[in-house]
């Protein structure tokens, strides 16, 4: 899942201040699950920016409004009666979502109430843990489901650095070496004659920004192009 956490509230509170009426709006899905940006935090995150605006003696209204999820187009339809009434949207969807409000409603300022950090798992309570960077070349095949991308401070996709000891990270003695979990988990399944593989330098010159079209659609959208 995408994992956020909310911006502080001096910046989110800056950054509205201008605005006579606000919508917050809440995303139901991996915002809502991390504790960040679903219904309740963006109810709680509206009662605090009225309270602030009451001491500062501005005149402000803030709304809630929530949908599953602000990254798909046939839910952020239910957003529009509510933003049509707003002088700006105050979005707690991941960056996608903040990004695809403000595509679709141009003539409304959209605000930031989050800072998108990772794609990761629930680790414990209240505890998120990075998992993947979204790099487009997954190598989890290769390196029995453990992500050197993520897990390695560099990035190593070929083996440790110099600096790894007793399978122990260079930046950090605490930190376990990635590829030393690596091995570990490729020799305790058979698999650790897979490493003699070269992983080639990745070609980024096409990279950004991605798209991506299910083959069943290909035709469809190809005759537009």
């Amino acid at each position: 899942m995408i994992v956020a956490e909310r911006k502080p509230f001096e910046e989110i509170a800056e950054a509205s201040a201008g605005f006579r009426r606000v919508l917050v709006a809440g995303c139901g899905t991996c915002v809502a699950v991390c504790l960040t940006g679903g219904e309740k935090e963006a109810g709680i995150l509206a009662a605090q920016l009225d309270i602030a605006a009451q001491l500062n003696q501005r005149e402000q209204a803030f709304e809630v409004g929530c949908v599953e999820r602000q990254c798909d187009r046939e839910f952020l339809d239910e957003l529009a009666p509510q933003i049509e009434q707003a002088d700006a949207v105050l979005s707690l969807a991941c960056g996608a979502g903040i990004q695809f409000l403000a595509e679709k409603f141009p003539e409304v300022p959209v605000l930031a109430g989050v800072n998108t950090t990772f794609i990761g798992i629930n680790d414990d309570v209240g505890v998120w843990q990075e998992k993947c960077r979204s790099c487009r070349d997954c190598v989890l095949t290769l390196t029995g489901g453990i992500c050197p991308m993520s897990l390695c401070p560099k990035g190593m996709l070929n083996g440790p650095c110099g600096g790894s000891d007793d399978g122990k990270c260079e930046t950090d003695p605490e930190r376990d070496c990635a590829w030393a979990l690596i091995s570990a988990r490729l020799e305790r399944t058979g698999r650790l004659g897979g490493l003699e593989a070269i992983v080639p330098a990745r070609d980024c010159r096409n990279a950004l920004p991605g798209k991506q079209v299910h083959p069943a659609y290909e035709r469809r959208y190809s005759a537009h192009e």
